[in-house]
């Protein structure tokens, strides 16, 4: 965070967990960026990255009291693709990186790399 903070960045995490869900992640983590609700994953499904959870996924979400109608607010057991954007102040996309593997997360220095390089221009 302080090397992002440093290159001029500013990390926001957006979820599609109701408000107070994601209130309560983030106060429970204590984590230090902002995480924005997106209530419906209008925002991921604009850029293409919302998938349907299979059933047999849905009855173990729910079977262990994490049913995503519950935290999301809605039916559609949808979840957006991990992804991570490098935004320009003027709202240039300069870099994008998404993995339906949740655990395939972009390298930090990468995002440093472009953060730097927004800077240098």
């Amino acid at each position: 965070m302080q090397q992002i903070s440093a290159a001029g960045g500013r990390l926001i995490a957006i979820s599609p967990q109701l408000p107070d869900q994601s209130f309560s992640t983030a106060e429970k983590n204590e984590l230090s960026f902002s995480v924005l609700s997106d209530v419906g994953n209008v925002v991921a499904r604009s850029f293409g990255l919302v998938f349907s959870l299979p059933l047999e996924l849905r009855a173990a979400l729910t079977a262990n009291n994490k049913a995503l109608p519950d935290i999301n607010g809605d039916e559609s057991w949808e979840l957006p693709v991990p992804a991570t954007f490098v935004v320009a102040s003027g709202g240039a996309v300069t870099l994008a990186h998404f993995d339906v593997d949740y655990r395939q997360r972009l390298d930090p220095g990468t995002i440093l790399d472009a953060l730097k390089s927004l800077t240098a221009q």
